[in-house]
């Protein structure tokens, strides 16, 4: 099926603008999602072998995660997992509605197999995600997998106002999430990095803590272009704000140097780059946020995961989950089943008994 993908499907996606790649595809699995039968004939090419995980007081069947950006709209919940997902990240969702930057606003990097966006925080806003997600339980739909929801600020928002911002999306979907993402490290809403500072994040939590009567695990997605000064701030909250793990890392803005007029002209749009280029840096990100914690504060890994061996860099790094987007633009939709196996193939071989003896085991 990569290969197939390679040859014939991605050929013909690529022919296509990049959101509207990314909206087909969506699309295509939101049918499957709506339909037993097209969902059991996703499941029966696409399932994952089980190599379960608990984090969170959560059981995950499988380490592999779909990350945030994909699925705004909820529009698949159910088909991640057919799929061979363990866990769905779904969003970046704010509080009030809001189309975006204006199109386009995402690029393919093709020969170093990344993906810019400045997408915007594109997404219904929390209360009518709420009402599609209600209705994805009152149709039995709902996945036995572990589901996530990365929380956005709202671009009308002034930063003044963002922990009450935060609350009420988080007060929106409490109900309809196993564990909640605050996405303060998105480049695509004006000055929305500003809140990984260390006083603004202090009082973002302070907010959701408040509301967070049921005690959902809510963890901190960070930028892969802060220095490690500033990442060792944001750990200095973990205790104080029960801050359940660190996401590492969102998209960067930085870009790698290439001689391609192309791909100099693609990486001279504005946005968040995403695959290839970020892996050994959001790798960095993860072993320094494991030693600073000593293994203590979970992680989960995301940036630039297109092989087994890309995963396992990450989890013996440090992360104890790992999520994929852009690596399913290029490796196509077999990816999280691909890992999974390559993942417990790589257990045998190295004689540990489970996947949680393998997270920092490189350090």
């Amino acid at each position: 099926m990569g290969l197939l993908h390679k040859k014939l499907l991605r050929p013909l996606l690529f022919r296509q603008d990049s959101e509207r790649a990314h909206n087909h595809a969506v699309a295509a699995l939101a049918f499957a999602s709506k339909h037993s039968f097209a969902g059991l004939l996703v499941e029966s090419f696409f399932s994952a072998p089980p190599l379960p995980v608990k984090l969170f007081g959560l059981p995950f069947p499988n380490p592999v995660g779909l990350a945030a950006g994909m699925d705004k709209f909820a529009a698949a919940v159910p088909g991640w997992e057919k799929l061979g997902f363990g866990f769905v990240e779904l969003g970046g969702v704010t509080w009030q509605a809001q189309p975006g930057n204006p199109p386009p606003r995402m690029f393919r990097a093709i020969p170093d197999e990344g993906v810019i966006n400045r997408m915007g925080f594109n997404n219904p806003g929390a209360p009518t995600l709420a009402r599609k997600l209600a209705e994805w339980k009152t149709a039995r739909r709902w996945p036995a997998h572990p589901v996530g929801i990365n929380l956005g600020k709202s671009k009308i928002t002034p930063l003044e106002n963002a922990a009450e911002d935060y609350a009420n999306s988080f007060r929106a979907l409490r109900d309809y999430a196993d564990f909640f993402v605050v996405n303060v490290s998105s480049p695509n809403t004006p000055n929305l990095r500003q809140l990984q500072d260390k006083a603004a994040l202090d009082e973002i939590f302070a907010a959701l803590q408040a509301a967070n009567q049921t005690r959902k695990p809510i963890l901190v997605k960070v930028a892969p272009d802060l220095s490690f000064a500033a990442l060792d701030e944001i750990l200095e909250l973990v205790g104080p704000r029960q801050i359940a793990g660190i996401v590492a890392t969102n998209t960067t803005i930085a870009r790698p140097a290439t001689d391609n007029p192309a791909l100099q002209k693609i990486y001279s749009e504005t946005g968040g780059l995403s695959g290839k280029p970020l892996r050994a840096r959001s790798t960095e990100v993860v072993r320094h946020l494991y030693q600073q914690t000593r293994g203590q504060v979970p992680i989960i890994g995301v940036g630039g995961i297109f092989t087994a061996n890309d995963a396992w860099e990450k989890i013996t790094a440090g992360a104890s989950l790992v999520q994929i987007y852009t690596g399913m633009v290029y490796e196509g939709p077999g990816l999280a089943r691909n890992l999974v196996a390559g993942l417990r193939e790589k257990l045998e071989i190295s004689g540990l008994k489970n996947l949680q003896e393998a997270v920092g085991s490189v350090n």
